[in-house]
């Protein structure tokens, strides 16, 4: 089996958040599908599945647990079927458990129709503040928790309590700021930590951007964002709301393809 691996959310190698690829035949079960992605170890591993009337299925999975939704996956999943001349229509229809969606290749990289997901506000949460180790100014609750708090620069220095973490029932927790580091161009700025779902921390996550999405959107009075993952590996993307959809846009670089032996 043909398996690949691509950084996401990034232009350059050994940056944004890498993804494997297995581009299987649809044979594999569930099981051997986690058992391959505890294997590769990164954050998400998908499994594109070419369906009969030309669109795709696609299933990602964590070392330690299938998810809902993942965008890098996505994103890197689109990116090798386009470079690799593997889909040659205009846009790529993924199949998946959040429903359909649509990658389209654009000037400023491939954009992904995702379904947007307001998080409700939420008084404080039990033990949030403690594992994190600063100050929650705002928290709303989604397939995600944000955090928002007042700085950049605290979302950049941020030493979590993995364990602690992991003690909340929740996919991930997303700790989120308005503005960029050093007077960079983004909007705001996150940080994701899964260690409940086998991810200590997500380096740039096109998922949680659902929900920082409209969070921003409705406190900046804005549509158009950009956002800037500062994560030590680092990842950029653009965030449009439109309507119940939220489109991220992102540039994707292969650096590994090789055979599977199962």
């Amino acid at each position: 089996m043909r398996l690949v691996q691509v950084d996401a959310f990034t232009d350059t190698p050994f940056a944004g958040n890498p993804a494997a690829i297995a581009l299987g035949d649809g044979s594999l079960d569930g099981s051997t599908m986690q058992a391959i992605a505890a294997e590769m170890n990164l954050s998400e591993t998908a499994f594109p599945v070419r369906r009969s009337d030309g669109d795709w299925d696609l299933r990602w999975f964590t070392p330690a647990a299938e998810v809902d939704l993942c965008g890098h996956a996505t994103l890197a999943t689109a990116h090798l079927l386009f470079s690799d001349g593997l889909d040659t229509s205009d846009s790529i229809t993924f199949h998946t458990r959040s429903g359909p969606l649509i990658c389209t290749q654009s000037e400023a990289g491939i954009a992904m129709d995702f379904p947007a997901a307001p998080a409700a506000a939420s008084g404080p949460i039990d033990g949030l503040a403690e594992a994190l180790g600063v100050a929650v100014a705002n928290q709303g609750v989604a397939f995600d928790i944000v955090a928002e708090v007042d700085s950049p620069a605290t979302v950049a220095a941020l030493a979590p309590n993995l364990t602690a973490l992991a003690q909340i029932e929740t996919r991930a927790v997303i700790v989120t700021a308005a503005g960029d580091l050093d007077g960079g161009p983004a909007d705001f700025v996150s940080r994701v930590f899964g260690p409940r779902v086998g991810i200590p921390e997500d380096p740039v996550t096109g998922s949680a951007h659902c929900i920082t999405g409209p969070w921003w959107a409705e406190r900046l009075g804005r549509t158009d964002l950009a956002a800037h993952q500062v994560s030590p590996r680092g990842g950029r993307l653009g965030v449009r709301i439109d309507g119940d959809r939220v489109v991220l846009t992102g540039q994707a670089v292969t650096v590994l393809d090789g055979t599977l032996r199962i």
